[in-house]
């Protein structure tokens, strides 16, 4: 990673790493994300009231909530395995995504990371709509992640879902797989389902071989999936064996 996006206190080494980790502190001191209580990046109630998706209500599918009967949201027309998502895209969780992201606070990366380990731990209990679980660990080769357009990326000056991704390839035991790239499109964020659709369409490509492997694809935020959809597709026409998905948030 860079050395602009490292923590202030991470550019210096030994002792002065710890005055200058003081100073930062002094100056812009840790707050919580969810109620911007001191000290800490999430609180005991904040984290007490995140949002935690019930893995066995959620559609094996796409990851919707309470989708696991009938799913109003991908109708079974999904390119992935399986999706796992860990939290509801409100509240604390909500802000988890946007502190990190957008306003830089990059401790927040390993925390959701562990978010998404977690629901991973819980849905591999629970079966996808082939009958297998909807994660297997001993079953995956890598981690890989959604990148950041370029606009994005020279709007944060990081690809935000890289160290969310090393994160989660530390706590599960995988390596990572920078194999996708993304060219330029408009923010998803201000397009409807459909406009979702054509806007990243033929925008994502893999850029390595990967067949033969069975790869964990991961995003911050998944609300219709058409860009996880778009990149499941992309790493499946390069060979890969299969897609499982898994995203920090879902919006539903």
């Amino acid at each position: 990673m860079p050395v602009r996006n490292q923590p202030l206190s991470d550019r210096f080494p030994g002792s002065l790493r710890l005055l200058v980790g003081s100073a930062s502190e002094l100056l812009w001191p840790t707050r919580c994300v969810g109620c911007e209580k001191p000290a800490t990046l999430l609180c005991d109630g904040c984290r007490a009231s995140l949002p935690w998706i019930e893995q066995r209500w959620a559609c094996p599918t796409c990851g919707a909530p309470f989708g696991y009967l009938t799913c109003t949201e991908c109708h079974g027309d999904w390119p992935a395995r399986a999706t796992v998502a860990a939290l509801s895209h409100e509240g604390a969780a909500a802000r988890l995504v946007t502190c990190y992201k957008d306003a830089h606070e990059l401790r927040l990366a390993p925390v959701l990371a562990a978010a998404v380990a977690t629901a991973l731990d819980e849905a591999s209990g629970w079966p996808a709509a082939d009958g297998s679980p909807r994660f297997e660990p001993g079953d995956v080769d890598a981690v890989t992640f959604v990148p950041a357009t370029p606009e994005a990326y020279a709007r944060r000056g990081f690809d935000h879902m890289e160290p969310v991704a090393t994160a989660l390839g530390a706590f599960l035991g995988l390596p990572v797989a920078d194999v996708l790239a993304r060219g330029s499109a408009s923010d998803q964020r201000l397009l409807g389902r459909e406009e979702r659709r054509e806007n990243i369409r033929g925008s994502v490509r893999a850029v390595d071989d990967v067949s033969g492997m069975s790869l964990l694809l991961v995003d911050d935020v998944l609300t219709t999936g058409s860009t996880m959809g778009a990149c499941a597709e992309a790493l499946l026409a390069r060979g890969a064996r299969r897609v499982s998905c898994a995203a920090a948030t879902r919006v539903w």
